[in-house]
């Protein structure tokens, strides 16, 4: 939908994730969309290197999510609030989705 703003889809698709799930990495991103690898990485690293995105280290992970310091921030959440609101429910049912079961007893945050 917001293709020929962001110039391609998978932008789009990765802006949309973090958007719904606040972070991510891009073998979850490419997995979740049946997705290239290579072309998620691609878009994760133009979006850091526009200041768009940030990331950071966990463990072996970099997780990246919106740079609060990105000074167009607000108005990029509020253009795919918008678009997210013409998908379908399901598949706004399923980028929303969370943790699918329920963490074993014990383990560590």
């Amino acid at each position: 939908m917001l293709e020929a703003l962001f110039g391609t889809v998978n932008r789009e698709k990765v802006l949309l994730y973090i958007l719904a799930r606040e972070e991510g990495y891009p073998r979850e991103v490419a997995k979740f969309y049946a997705v290239d690898l290579r072309s998620i990485q691609n878009q994760f690293e133009k979006l850091e290197g526009g200041g768009v995105l940030y990331s950071r280290l966990l463990g072996n992970t970099r997780l990246y999510a919106f740079n609060p310091r990105y000074p167009f921030l607000d108005e990029l959440k509020t253009i795919l609030e918008k678009a997210l609101a013409f998908y379908p429910e399901e598949e706004k049912d399923r980028l929303m989705m969370g943790r699918r079961r329920p963490r074993r007893a014990g383990k560590p945050l």
